[in-house]
């Protein structure tokens, strides 16, 4: 695991620079998280954090979850899926 991201203390600056919550504040328009449950590299827990802090401040996220996918896709139908749902997302936030 250090290989993918780091390790949690030698590289713990580098890791909270770089994590999406250290950011979360400062995002103020509708996201869309997609998120294989089985990924090693992001972890479910992690997405479902973000998607928690963003609903606390009102700022509607769209999270989709593919419970047989790890970081990226391997079944063609869970990608077709996670297109259909990216454009209805960007449909609904530019209208």
């Amino acid at each position: 695991m250090d290989s993918w991201i780091g390790n949690p203390v030698r590289d713990r600056d580098r890791l909270i620079e770089q994590s999406p919550m250290t950011y979360f504040e400062n995002i103020t328009k509708p996201l869309l998280i997609i998120q294989g449950a089985n990924d090693p590299r992001v972890k479910q827990s992690e997405s479902e954090q973000i998607v928690a802090a963003l609903r606390s401040k009102n700022i509607p996220v769209d999270y989709l979850l593919f419970p047989d996918e790890g970081h990226g896709f391997n079944k063609k139908e869970n990608e077709l899926t996670a297109f259909k749902h990216t454009v209805r997302f960007l449909k609904s936030i530019v209208e």
